[in-house]
């Protein structure tokens, strides 16, 4: 069975990091390209950033700057440093993935995982 899980969500103060993780299981990410998406609070689900087979990245304009998408396809994970985290990062964050090999301009990803909080707050 197909499944992805988030973690290393938490608590971080304005201006702290955060590195994200996703896993895989079930499948094998090298034939899956991986996005990340933020869901805060009252707001539809926004794409951040998203990566290919051979590690070439996109990102939504506003958070390329901060935000960094990796892949470590030996480990079957993907991961998303945050760094300068804002109060409006605030949170939920999934990974998606999608079997083919390249970002799918409409961000459209048939497989998500349950997803891992980030609260950033003083």
């Amino acid at each position: 069975q197909l499944q992805l899980v988030e973690s290393g969500g938490g608590l971080v103060q304005p201006g702290g990091s955060l590195t994200l993780s996703c896993t895989a299981s079930g499948f094998m990410l090298d034939r899956y390209v991986m996005g990340w998406f933020r869901q805060a609070p009252g707001k539809e689900r926004a794409w951040i950033a998203c990566i290919t087979l051979n590690g070439r990245t996109s990102y939504e304009d506003t958070m390329r700057d901060r935000f960094t998408i990796s892949r470590d396809t030996a480990k079957n994970m993907v991961y998303l440093q945050l760094n300068n985290l804002k109060p409006e990062d605030t949170g939920t964050y999934y990974c998606a993935g999608r079997h083919s090999s390249f970002c799918p301009r409409d961000h459209d990803f048939p497989h998500w995982g349950q997803g891992t909080q980030v609260t950033v707050s003083s």
